[in-house]
């Protein structure tokens, strides 16, 4: 034990002087590791990264039982990160655990995981470890400030036939592209709640980019929900995909389309709102905790007050409670002949006039989106 301990002290010495702490990792501790008894690897990169004594980190982890672990990754919780974001009280729900285990392992994962104040330029440096993942067209990539955003939620409503779900297959390829080609080199998981996917599409929008349409098959896993229920518990059992692979994206299409069959009438609204916002909540916890791009597609309603001088008004479907969830938000239509406009509608990155004003033109193609040509 005295001689692993002054192993881990020597090497920590030469790995003081290092800067660039790979945020990533942060993200992806497992909570399993808990029950690896000062294991090397771990113990350098929790000494370097959170100050901890390994006399402290070695009580923390002879504290946590791996049943009780068992138990929370049986609950869709697989990372300290991800056991920070839920409430004791979520905790104590699950079968097994009580009061005073939660206690006991929160206060383990608190000794990890710092979730307190940082500064700006920390969080800087966090922003870092953000991917833009191309779209496939320059000027809408242009427009997101260089495509799709990990560790945020990217809403795209609007009408039937506006190039929601297209830019949506064209996602599960180009996510699988390498960095240096604008990609997340990474996995992509897929949510369909209306029957539209079709694998038969990724074969040309692989052949574009010039990847093996098997491959780019074998790496999108894929899902179809028929029920609101059955929507979250994918979401859950997709924690164990992530927090053993890398996953750059999850896409939900549509998002809100299970909600409106499931729940009928005024007297339902409250409660079909409040299992909505865990839904979006849950998404949320999934981007930030595996540092993954959701893409969510969204339907529209007719807007009675629009205004009379808008031809056409319509907003997005389940208005303030998917408004305050996303970090983006995009407006598609349709433009002349075969092309798409889209439009910023909210993006906590872009001017508010640059948001509301700044439109692009691009097309579907047979082999996904790209630029309309002039």
């Amino acid at each position: 034990m005295i001689a692993t301990l002054k192993a881990v002290e020597a090497s920590q010495l030469q790995l003081v002087e290092r800067e660039d702490i790979d945020d990533e990792e942060d993200l992806f501790e497992s909570i399993d590791k808990y029950s690896e008894l000062l294991s090397v690897i771990l113990c350098l990169n929790l000494v370097l990264e959170y100050k901890l004594s390994l006399i402290s980190l070695a009580k923390s982890l002879l504290n946590i039982n791996t049943g009780d672990v068992k138990k929370l990754q049986d609950a869709g919780i697989y990372t300290c990160n991800g056991l920070m974001m839920h409430t004791k009280k979520n905790l104590t729900g699950i079968k097994g655990l009580s009061e005073a285990k939660v206690d006991k392992i929160c206060e383990a994962a608190e000794k990890i995981v710092n979730l307190g104040y940082i500064t700006g330029s920390d969080a800087l440096l966090r922003r870092k470890s953000v991917i833009r993942i191309t779209t496939g067209s320059q000027a809408l990539d242009e427009l997101l400030g260089g495509g799709i955003e990990t560790s945020a939620i990217t809403e795209a409503f609007g009408e039937f036939r506006s190039g929601k779900t297209q830019l949506a297959h064209t996602l599960c390829v180009s996510t699988q592209l390498p960095a240096n080609m604008r990609g997340g080199n990474g996995k992509v998981a897929y949510i369909d709640t209306e029957g539209t996917f079709r694998p038969d599409r990724i074969i040309p929008i692989a052949e574009r980019f010039g990847m093996d349409p098997a491959a780019v098959l074998d790496n999108i896993v894929y899902a179809r929900a028929y029920t609101y229920e059955h929507q979250y518990n994918l979401l859950l059992g997709l924690a164990a995909k992530m927090s053993r692979e890398q996953f750059r994206l999850l896409i939900v299409d549509s998002v809100i389309a299970l909600f409106r069959v499931d729940f009928t009438g005024r007297g339902e609204l409250a409660e079909r709102q409040q299992k909505l916002a865990q839904m979006l909540s849950r998404l949320t916890k999934i981007a930030e905790e595996f540092n993954v791009a959701v893409y969510m597609t969204n339907q529209v309603i007719a807007d009675p007050g629009g205004g009379v001088f808008i031809s056409d008004p319509k907003k997005s479907a389940r208005g303030h409670v998917l408004a305050h969830a996303a970090t983006i938000r995009l407006m598609f239509r349709k433009g002349k002949g075969e092309q798409r406009v889209c439009k910023v509608f909210d993006a906590p990155n872009l001017p508010e006039a640059e948001a509301i004003s700044f439109y692009l033109n691009f097309s579907i193609t047979p082999r996904g989106i790209a630029d309309a040509k002039d």
